[in-house]
């Protein structure tokens, strides 16, 4: 089992371009409006569309990892396809401390790679956290750690 995500970009070739350099393959199948990544680590089907006229609206994306060495190894593929964003390590987010590194796409929706150090008691309402939510004026803008002022400042790549 596998899990299927569908995006709709702006750019099939700017978007191929990109998530070629985070996934490290090319895409199985190809044409001017639609590409189809099949992965198998992560394990995911992931096809975009540019036809609908639309882009795809989330909070963040996300790839969970099973050790420290495998986050070493995307931060280390990430920094040097020079796409990674930030890097978050022994943070305490959505009531868990993890190491994590964030990346977004052409269009604007935010990744991140995490491995889970423990799970922590849940204490209110994520909302009150500052982490992983939206601002409300953009749900490509995720902060764990990051106050949203801080994350204007961070360079566009």
């Amino acid at each position: 089992m596998r899990p299927h995500l569908s995006l709709d970009v702006r750019s099939i070739p700017a978007s191929v371009e990109f998530y070629q350099k985070v996934f490290g393959v090319t895409p199985q199948k190809q044409t001017s409006d639609y590409a189809k990544f099949d992965l198998s680590r992560p394990a995911l089907n992931l096809s975009l569309v540019s036809s609908t006229g639309r882009v795809s609206a989330v909070n963040h994306l996300g790839i969970e990892v099973g050790s420290l060495e495998d986050i070493a190894g995307w931060k280390e593929r990430l920094q040097k396809e020079g796409v990674i964003e930030r890097v978050e390590e022994n943070t305490a987010c959505c009531f868990a401390r993890q190491d994590k590194v964030w990346f977004s796409d052409p269009d604007g929706n935010a990744w991140e790679v995490f491995f889970v150090h423990e799970q922590l008691s849940v204490t209110g309402p994520v909302s009150e956290t500052g982490c992983c939510a939206s601002s409300g004026k953009s749900s490509t803008s995720p902060s764990c750690v990051t106050p949203q002022s801080e994350l204007a400042t961070l360079p566009t790549l």
